[in-house]
């Protein structure tokens, strides 16, 4: 069980805070719902909670079997969606990882990836296309 402690700060704006470690975040409305957008806002989070998730993951295997994700990245494009409501419509996600040729290797990461908690959370709910790009 892990505590995450939420202040409302106004203007919508919040404050988060990790009861384990202490570490606070703050979260800000995006422009386009009323807000600055002068931080991550709360889908901000979603979408970053899955890449990190995935990178994780994959990283859990990597130890694993000897292999280096040191400059393995993540990108994920956030579309929101409006009808029914407002919500997360598609992550986008794209996995970069440089320097790997074992096709086993890349087989276990890709299925590490795509069996993250998070990913198995958001499950039909959300769009989630993942494309792995090996780079030479």
């Amino acid at each position: 069980m892990v505590e995450i402690t939420l202040a409302y700060q106004g203007d919508l704006r919040t404050r988060c805070e990790h009861g384990p470690s202490g570490t606070v975040l703050h979260t800000d409305a995006p422009v386009d719902n009323q807000g600055r957008g002068e931080s991550f806002s709360p889908t901000d989070l979603v979408a970053t909670a899955l890449g990190s998730c995935m990178l994780t993951i994959m990283g859990i295997v990597g130890e694993r079997h000897g292999i280096d994700l040191s400059r393995a990245t993540v990108k994920v494009v956030k579309h929101m969606v409006a009808d029914p409501k407002r919500r997360i419509g598609r992550l986008e996600v794209e996995v970069r990882v440089p320097g790997l040729e074992n096709s086993a290797h890349r087989e276990r990461l890709e299925r590490a990836a795509l069996t993250c908690p998070v990913h198995a959370t958001l499950g039909d709910r959300v769009e989630m296309p993942v494309s792995f790009v090996w780079e030479a």
